[in-house]
């Protein structure tokens, strides 16, 4: 699969650009900040249990992630390691923003999936897992928290296997639990790392060991934990696969490590295993061919728009997945959607919470580009080529209410906010044929909240969601002659979305088998490709 593509510039071929997902208080936050802390990103990793002013994590910037200490948006860091650039791109591990992480993944070459050694594999990292298969990403796995009472290796390596039918390979071998957890022995390269409790910043001792008859295994591990040691390795070599990174690179194996975030054990070997065996930038599809990241000339996609990052400026940042090519400051490109040429004056490279311009980036990187409301989630930049790319989906809400303003003097100021995050992805926004006031749709209870609390925040606008008649939306797709003839018998429950798209309310799913029985040649859809 890898061999006939062109070998790509250096400079390409150094990125690495990918995410982490997990399920909720696995441990991603921290991590994320290991990463950075050994990335030099940052100084000191900001103890994410701290009290205060000192628990505001670096890469959560959003003042409703700071007081509640989950990730809702998806931001991007870039940093060296080693001879390598990496791009992580962060996740929202909570499950009502699960659509974002959608869209997050169309925009990386590989994923890191943390989990809980006494939890194991748990419903949101079965679901963000799934997404990784459809589109065969190279799954890392790290299993968190060994420092803590942990379930049995073989245990957490079963489930990992039989839920999510993938391979487990293991890169690293704990040597004891919860309070006997010592540190782990590596695999790949015959290395014993002993875990400092002392210091939670710094990086674990390495022991170099020539295989694990060496007797310097002796001075560093108690003899109880050694034997048991040795009986587990020579179970896990019967038992398990050898690591390959081929079958890897398809995604039908994932390596594991062993480790604890917090301790900063385990983390830099993980980042070893990416920057060595992990993906090189790989060929993006659009619809009308395949791009390959070596090609000279620069293309990328939107595949998040974060408003309102600098509350000081009303600007919206577009993240783009760089594709292929060399992107260089004050660059024009032409706006797919728009056809209108583009000057990208002031793109923005982000460094945990600091932002610098990015004078050049190259295919894997991911830019920001401020913008004030030009760039929607899936459109494409490129030198001139019309491209659409494919595959970043926008869901059908789940969740549906009314919004009103608490002034209601201030319903245009009230359309305006909700435009906003419509473009932003943060919420559908439905506009009602029949009657005043909008309609908001999202996937998780929970986004109500952060909706009420940032538009009381940006815009000064106490607003209130209400109960509404409606429990999902379906977009209408068919002949124009059949879609006019819905809408005429059925305008109180038509409405149109952000994109000016036609959308049928649906109270039950009596509705929706209504429409199917009476209207044959239309469609009812639960998802739109965003391609503009």
């Amino acid at each position: 699969m890898l061999d006939n593509r062109p070998t790509l510039p250096p400079e390409i071929a150094r990125r690495r650009t990918f995410a982490i997902i997990s399920h909720p208080d696995a441990g991603k936050t921290t991590l994320t900040e290991k990463f950075l802390l050994f990335g030099g990103a940052i100084q000191m990793a900001g103890q994410v249990r701290a009290k205060g002013e000192a628990r505001r994590t670096r890469s959560d910037f959003m003042k409703m992630e700071q007081d509640r200490g989950i990730s809702v948006s998806a931001s991007a860091m870039s940093f060296e390691f080693g001879k390598y650039r990496f791009n992580l791109v962060d996740t929202p591990g909570h499950s009502d923003f699960s659509e974002d992480t959608y869209r997050t993944l169309t925009a990386v070459d590989a994923a890191i999936m943390v989990i809980d050694g006494a939890k194991g594999v748990e419903s949101q990292t079965r679901k963000l897992f799934e997404v990784c298969r459809l589109r065969d990403l190279p799954i890392l796995t790290f299993c968190n928290k060994m420092d803590r009472e942990s379930r049995d290796v073989f245990e957490i390596i079963d489930e990992i296997q039989e839920n999510l039918a993938i391979d487990v390979a293991p890169a690293s071998w704990p040597i004891g639990v919860g309070r006997d957890f010592i540190g782990a022995y590596d695999l790949l390269h015959d290395r014993l790392e002993i875990m400092d409790r002392a210091d939670r910043n710094k990086v674990a001792e390495s022991v170099k060991i020539s295989g694990l008859d060496d007797p310097r295994l002796a001075d560093h591990i108690p003899a109880d934990l050694l034997a048991k040691f040795r009986e587990e390795i020579e179970m896990a070599r019967e038992l398990l696969p050898t690591f390959d990174r081929q079958s890897f690179l398809e995604g039908h194996m994932t390596p594991i490590w062993f480790g604890s975030a917090i301790n900063s054990f385990g983390v830099k070997e993980l980042m070893d295993g990416m920057g060595e065996y992990g993906p090189e930038p790989q060929p993006q599809t659009a619809k009308e061919r395949q791009l390959d990241a070596s090609e000279s000339k620069v293309a990328g996609f939107v595949f998040k728009v974060q408003a309102n990052m600098d509350p000081k400026h009303r600007d919206r940042v577009a993240f783009v997945r760089l594709a292929s090519g060399h992107f260089e400051r004050g660059m024009k490109l032409l706006h797919v959607r728009s056809k209108k040429q583009m000057a990208v004056s002031n793109p923005v490279l982000f460094l945990a919470a600091d932002r610098e311009l990015a004078e050049e980036a190259w295919a894997g990187d991911i830019i920001g580009i401020p913008n004030h409301g030009q760039l929607r989630i899936g459109d494409a930049l490129t030198e001139g080529e019309s491209l659409h790319f494919t595959g970043i989906p926008s869901f059908a809400p789940e969740l549906l209410q009314g919004v009103r303003a608490g002034d209601p003097m201030k319903a245009k100021h009230l359309e305006k906010a909700l435009m906003q995050f419509a473009e932003e992805g943060a919420a559908k926004v439905f506009k009602p044929m029949i009657g005043s006031g909008f309609i908001v749709g999202v996937v998780g209870a929970l986004q109500f909240e952060v909706l009420a609390s940032r538009i009381e925040q940006e815009y000064s606008l106490p607003v209130r969601f209400e109960g509404s008649q409606f429990s999902s939306a379906r977009w209408v797709q068919g002949p124009k002659a059949a879609v006019e003839k819905l809408i005429a018998v059925n305008k109180g429950h038509i409405a149109q979305d952000s994109d000016g798209d036609t959308v049928f309310l649906t109270r039950l799913q009596w509705d929706i088998d209504r429409v199917q029985r009476d209207h044959p040649d239309v469609k009812l859809t639960a998802t739109k490709d965003m391609m503009v």
